[in-house]
């Protein structure tokens, strides 16, 4: 069965060389395993027939079974025009079936007096009942009890004007499972099926397309999830495990004067009981003689850069050097300038090295690394480069992970003989079950909570016609010696035109605040002016920043109290939540103004809601996970997931995640070398989807 379900979909009836490659670019499927785990997102009840006289407007799909009494066209211009067929049942009532696009093909298809069953979603049109693009087959090529659930799947719109709609796909489905008459060989071992009560592969792969019932349906869904989230988990789970039992990490057993002296002399206030609870696993990692693999999660400005100073400090005081890492240059900057600032006085050399560091500054900078005298580095990119080498290289801080693949962080690995220890921030809260996904093979630290003094942000959710009362209040904050942001929207796709909305806008706010000074960055300046810019307002000589996202992360001005976010319903929450994050860093109260129009989704409501109901970084992620669902968040990748979930949801599936987790656990545990005979099942279908299309190697 395995090798069949290798074979190109083109040798599939019904496919062909032209839907092959149609199906290839759409949809990804190339082989007729492809088309089985090709799922439908949504099933509907073909097992009822009703009468006319049953249906109302507001009805979900339904199917009537009768015919046709005749045809009508209506010109709607000079190349559309509207198709309507009469039709009717048993009962005489008579409804409309109508098609905007194919009424050609309908009127040459479908004969007047035969009988067929119509399906469709009703409504209402001139007080009679309507179905707009129905499906409709001959009753006499339909098996009405036999039919069950019909599948739905997605398809592009490329597809459905060649023809390949969800129908087709189905049709192709069908016949793909008749063809395929061998019982699918199982996946899971038996203990794991009984002792969670799943059905059989076979079965789940069957009923997930063609259920008879709701509850068959659902249990294919729970086998068909269950596995997916399992293999995925058991595949983080043995990484880590062989990680842990490969690379000793450097013992760190001391704490010396570097942190001391630190702790005593420069450490600017009390740290919180999250910051100094953090510090303590990280000292038990660096001395346990094993690599710390680590990663810290903390709200914007919770003080995560200081944990990860202190954190460097350890290994400095154990003979070692240190590095943080940063996805950009401006926050390598900002990480420079933060750590400078707490180490003024202090005997310790840093270096800052980027793409723009060059020349003779550059070479000083990697000799220094060489032979040790560079305690520090701080850096992006550029610090994996091959012609960087460390003398003693101990501890790595990897800044916002998201936006650095595994691969790159394990490049670090090789600048030390042995692994050295591995710290990871993120600003973005991640929720749970997403973390254990993305970041399984890494030990979770949260700091949740803000440095005291810190008041929460006030956040407000106005129209663009309050537009001039706003203007009032920000004149009111500057008038009290306060700064002010405001973040006009960036979005890729549509850059120059959003460059030019920047620039008008700053044009327009010029003349709205003529007796202020303003400052003005995007992505697009040189970096010396973006610099530039910015430092005019960090020291205040502007009282206005005009910006795009570029402020997101690394821009640190307590003195600034206002964030205006104008058109905030093209932004993510997280993204929403990381701006907030630049005001609230001094004492006064700041406040968050989220600018809209009136004409805004559901969706878009919802999410503006919780950024006016709460501050809290993981109330928000987790929020945001159920309204965008993983492959959109801020902080994993907005292409996807890092690997291909094909019928699992970490949004809503966040007990199976666990019960996945838990269930691969309790294997590694009794199994760590992966070779005992009771598993051997499980590490023979492990290896089959790593040389799968499946995308294993970010998390691995």
């Amino acid at each position: 069965m395995t090798d069949i379900l290798q074979q190109d979909i083109q040798y599939l009836a019904g496919v062909g060389p032209n839907r092959r490659k149609m199906l290839s670019e759409e949809l990804g499927i190339t082989t007729f395993g492809d088309l089985l785990q090709y799922f439908p997102y949504k099933h509907v009840d073909r097992s009822r027939l009703y009468a006319i006289h049953e249906l109302t407007g507001d009805m979900p799909f339904v199917q009537v079974k009768g015919h046709i009494l005749s045809f009508e066209t209506f010109k709607m211009s000079a190349r559309k025009e509207r198709v309507v067929a009469h039709f009717t049942d048993s009962s005489g009532r008579v409804m409309d079936l109508t098609w905007f696009n194919g009424g050609k093909y309908a009127k040459q298809n479908y004969a007047v007096g035969k009988e067929y069953v119509i399906f469709g979603k009703p409504n209402v049109y001139n007080g009679r009942i309507n179905v707009t693009h129905p499906d409709i087959d001959p009753v006499d090529k339909l098996e009405l009890a036999a039919m069950g659930m019909q599948p739905y799947y997605n398809t592009t719109e490329k597809m459905k004007k060649a023809g390949m709609n969800s129908r087709a796909i189905e049709r192709l489905v069908k016949s793909l499972l008749d063809t395929l008459k061998t019982p699918f060989a199982e996946t899971l071992p038996d203990f794991i099926i009984q002792k969670l009560h799943l059905v059989s592969r076979d079965d789940a792969l069957r009923k997930i397309h063609y259920p008879q019932n709701a509850k068959e349906l659902e249990q294919a869904r729970l086998r068909l999830k269950f596995e997916e989230l399992f293999y995925v988990q058991l595949n983080i789970l043995r990484y880590a495990s062989d990680q842990r039992r490969k690379y000793r990490g450097y013992v760190f057993s001391k704490v010396g004067d570097y942190f001391n002296d630190f702790y005593k002399e420069n450490l600017p206030f009390e740290l919180t009981g999250a910051q100094k609870r953090v510090i303590r696993e990280i000292r038990k990692d660096m001395g346990s003689g094993r690599q710390m693999n680590r990663l810290l999660q903390g709200d914007v400005g919770s003080g995560k850069t200081l944990v990860a100073l202190m954190s460097m400090l350890i290994a400095l005081d154990n003979g070692y050097q240190a590095c943080i890492m940063a996805p950009t240059e401006i926050l390598a900057e900002q990480h420079l300038q933060t750590i400078m600032d707490f180490l003024e006085g202090m005997d310790i050399r840093v270096a800052l090295l980027t793409g723009i560091v060059k020349g003779k500054r550059r070479q000083e900078i990697l000799d220094g690394l060489l032979d040790g005298t560079v305690q520090i580095l701080v850096g992006t990119h550029a610090v994996i480069e091959d012609t960087v080498k460390f003398g003693r290289l101990g501890m790595v801080v990897v800044d916002e992970q998201h936006r650095f693949g595994v691969a790159q962080r394990a490049k670090l690995w090789s600048k030390s003989v042995n692994p050295p220890h591995v710290l990871v921030m993120t600003a973005t809260p991640i929720p749970r079950t997403l973390a254990m996904t993305l970041y399984g093979d890494l030990d979770v630290s949260v700091i949740d909570e803000l440095p005291p003094g810190r008041k929460p942000v006030a956040t407000q959710h106005v129209f663009d016609r309050s537009l001039p009362s706003l203007y009032e209040s920000i004149r009111n904050q500057i008038r009290q010696g306060r700064q002010v942001y405001i973040v006009f929207p960036l979005i890729e796709e549509s850059e120059k035109i959003d460059l030019k909305n920047l620039e008008d806008g700053y044009e327009v706010l010029r003349q709205v605040f003529p007796e202020f000074r303003m400052s003005k960055i995007h992505g697009r300046m040189k970096p010396a002016d973006k610099e530039a810019e910015m430092q005019r307002f960090v020291s205040g000589e502007t009282q206005i920043l005009v910006a795009t996202t570029v402020i997101e992360v690394g821009v640190n001005v307590p003195n600034a109290s206002v964030m205006v976010i104008l058109e905030a319903q093209r932004f993510g929450l997280s993204q929403l939540h990381q701006l907030r994050g630049r005001v609230g860093r001094g004492a006064d109260q700041s406040y968050c103004i989220l600018v809209t129009n009136h004409k805004l989704a559901d969706d878009t409501r919802k999410r503006l809601d919780i950024m006016c109901e709460t501050n809290d970084g993981f109330r928000i992620a987790e929020a945001d996970l159920k309204l965008r669902g993983p492959g959109d968040l801020e902080g994993t990748q907005q292409s996807g997931m890092a690997f291909d979930l094909r019928i699992a949801d970490i949004a809503r599936d966040g007990q199976l995640v666990q019960l996945a987790r838990d269930e691969a656990q309790l294997i590694i545990d009794d199994d760590p070398e992966c070779v005992s005979n009771r598993y051997a099942l499980l590490w023979t279908r492990l290896r089959e989807l790593r040389k799968s299309n499946i995308n294993w190697g970010v998390i691995s």
